[in-house]
């Protein structure tokens, strides 16, 4: 079923075309010169932390030729940069925290920022021929949001190379990076991400919530701290299940 086909939640706008089918909520990216306004970061956030309810799978894709080229630059004065980033940060964050599952389907290429959206998403299946690339260093900029995550799931080494260099990989390439799941030929790839969509939407999303959590916890602490937390947590599990 198309955005057009689904239920409208009246939260379209703003670069963002936004419908519910079911327990999956699809976000439509509408960027006509590929970057992704505030005002749609905000709302996407908002999505994210507060989704309707029976929403389990979000699936983030594109309207336009490209997926994400970057975010717009529309702080004119210091005073008004840090409401720009915080906007930025909070996207980044909802991703990591809401109880939603995120599928990003990447048909197009993603830059910068777009990068950060495909790859925080838990599952980014692309087209083989789609390119990703960090272009922040030609404008003299260190992208220090990206920067914040990429190490964690390419490597010291990778990220400070794509960050300081520019230098653009192809689709699979970004699968061998662990910045997608998945790279397959564009004609495909809409067949492989309703596979995927529905073999989490066969699974309980309370579940899918926790996994999500100890995740994003276990990141943050040592290798000690990360047993204990399982431990207490599979036994709450435990007897959640067994009520």
């Amino acid at each position: 079923m198309t955005v057009t086909e689904a239920r409208d939640l009246g939260l379209s706008g703003d670069g963002l075309e936004v419908a519910l089918d079911g327990a999956v909520l699809t976000v439509v990216l509408d960027l006509p010169d590929g970057l992704l306004p505030l005002a749609a970061a905000d709302r996407l956030a908002r999505l994210l932390r507060e989704p309707p309810e029976g929403a389990h799978v979000l699936v983030l894709r594109s309207a336009g030729s490209a997926f994400c080229l970057g975010r717009e630059r529309t702080a004119a004065t210091a005073h008004e940069l840090p409401g720009e980033v915080d906007s930025l940060v909070a996207v980044n964050d909802a991703l990591s925290r809401s109880r939603l599952v995120s599928v990003a389907v990447v048909a197009g290429d993603a830059a910068g920022f777009g990068v950060g959206l495909a790859a925080l998403c838990d599952v980014a299946v692309a087209s083989d021929e789609v390119r990703l690339w960090f272009p922040e260093v030609g404008i003299g900029l260190a992208p220090t949001l990206v920067l914040a995550w990429l190490a964690r799931v390419v490597g010291r080494r990778q990220a400070f190379w794509l960050t300081a260099t520019g230098e653009a990989l192809d689709a699979r390439r970004g699968v061998e990076l662990d910045l997608l799941n998945e790279a397959v030929p564009a004609e495909r790839l809409e067949d492989v991400v309703a596979a995927r969509v529905a073999a989490l939407l066969a699974r309980p999303p309370r579940v899918h919530a926790e996994i999500r959590d100890m995740l994003r916890v276990a990141a943050s602490l040592t290798e000690q701290q990360a047993h204990e937390l399982a431990r207490d947590r599979l036994v709450v599990g435990s007897l959640r299940r067994g009520a």
